[in-house]
């Protein structure tokens, strides 16, 4: 038996979270933004705004290419993973070679070529993406499948689920004040891109800092039970979606990932055009709604050791379509705009929560689950799944938020912005009719069964 996990062990794991979901957060809140400037950001179109068949854009294409080309990496970066043999471990060896340039190509992505719109620039700019996709994979997917191997049992699982839950917050909060630092830049003269490239610079070392703390301090050989997995990509991702359990919960939640993403990246257009608040009110409800989401992070996890994950899961996808709904008539109501916003952070503060903590907990229990009945321990691959079935959401919604935000041509269209609200809805919908067939007492049952015999 590993030697128990120490609450140090624990605070350097959680902070890993911290630093990827600063870089992560940059992307996923500002790329759109960046390159598809509204009429009134003070950006200058850098690609060309076009569409293909009505509604593909570049910047669709270039993301749909992205999230692709990271989903296709996440099964094939899990596989390494599970079969390593490095000295470090077969986690902490892949998150020690990727921090530095996940950090660097998250800078990298707004930088082009040529000031005005070109199509080199389009060349660039997929290309870094391709690269930070492809730098985010190798650090996260090990990153993840480490929850299941430290934590040994579904509450310590929980836990440290929680915890990176929590630091996941503070990283995306960091990363939405964005618009406050690059605020300062330009209140000392500098332009708007620069000034945005700056903040983003900083911001990026802040992550790249954090991505190395679970690197030098834990000692994966020490508390973790490492089997080397023999099994190949392609029969190991076979095997996972054999995973019944697995199967129903990976696709209710790539159906979530689709309608947070487009919620995430659409927000600053929601503060900005249909409510005429400030660019950096975006930062200041980000961070509202993360404080927010602190209040119920120790009830989710007390509510989810008493009435199950699933429950749980069910209540915040409601509230999420409720949420959405809410979103679609922001600038209409009879409240003073900075109000609306208010209560659009307080309808999401407690799914975000619920989202925030269980997910991972679940996959965790199910590889736990599946490790019980094989004999055979693919945390990375079932993380990795997750992973490339959550990309592939986030591309889709990449896609519909293109589509809608150039229905008329221009980062300002309100129509676009809130049929965006709209959609999220509707995929919100879909994820809790799909969660409703998961089975999480029978996964449970076999759990418990294998403690009981290892007291």
């Amino acid at each position: 038996m590993k030697t128990k996990l120490p609450g140090r062990i624990q605070l350097a794991y959680a902070l890993g979270q911290l630093g990827w979901s600063l870089l992560s957060g940059i992307v996923a809140t500002y790329l759109i933004f960046y390159y598809i400037p509204t009429n009134i950001s003070g950006i200058p179109v850098s690609i060309p705004q076009v569409q293909f068949f009505g509604f593909l854009t570049i910047i669709g294409l270039i993301m749909m290419l992205g999230r692709l080309f990271d989903a296709i990496t996440d099964p094939w970066i899990a596989t390494l993973s599970d079969q390593s043999t490095h000295k470090k471990g077969r986690r902490i060896s892949f998150m020690q070679k990727s921090a530095l340039p996940f950090a660097l190509f998250t800078v990298l992505v707004f930088f082009h070529p040529f000031a005005a719109s070109n199509w080199w620039n389009v060349v660039v700019l997929t290309i870094n993406l391709l690269l930070f996709y492809l730098f985010l994979t190798m650090y996260v997917t090990p990153f993840f499948a480490l929850l299941s191997e430290l934590g040994h049992t579904p509450k310590e699982r929980l836990n440290l689920s929680t915890y990176i839950s929590i630091t996941w917050f503070i990283g995306f909060a960091i990363a939405s004040q964005a618009p406050s630092l690059w605020g300062v830049f330009e209140g000392m003269g500098y332009d708007k891109v620069t000034a945005m490239r700056l903040a983003f610079s900083i911001l990026s070392l802040i992550g790249l800092i954090f991505l190395y703390i679970p690197v030098l301090f834990i000692d994966e050989k020490k508390y973790t039970h490492a089997v080397p997995s023999t099994i190949g990509m392609i029969d190991s991702i076979k095997a996972t979606f054999k995973n019944k359990f697995f199967s129903i919960f990976v696709f209710s939640d790539l159906v979530y990932w689709v309608a947070i993403t487009i919620f995430q990246s659409t927000l600053i257009y929601y503060v900005t055009i249909l409510l005429s608040l400030p660019e950096d009110t975006t930062g200041t409800l980000l961070v509202l709604l993360g404080l927010g989401s602190f209040v119920f992070y120790v009830p989710v996890n007390l509510l989810s050791t008493r009435f199950g994950k699933k429950a749980l899961m069910v209540v915040a996808f409601i509230l999420f379509i409720m949420t959405y709904s809410y979103g679609a008539f922001l600038g209409t109501l009879p409240l003073v705009e900075m109000t609306q916003a208010y209560v659009l952070v307080g309808l999401g503060m407690f799914p975000m929560a619920v989202f925030g903590i269980l997910p991972n907990a679940m996959v965790a229990d199910i590889a736990q689950y599946d490790a019980i009945k094989t004999g055979v321990r693919r945390e990375a691959m079932f993380f990795g799944t997750r992973t490339f079935m959550s990309k592939m959401g986030q591309m889709i919604s990449m896609l519909v938020i293109s589509a809608l935000l150039l229905i008329e041509r221009n980062g300002s269209n309100e129509f676009g912005i809130r049929l965006t609200a709209v959609a999220a809805g509707i995929f919100c919908f879909l994820g809790l009719v799909l969660l409703l067939f998961y089975r999480e007492k029978d996964i449970q049952a076999v759990i418990t069964a294998q403690e009981n015999q290892n007291v």
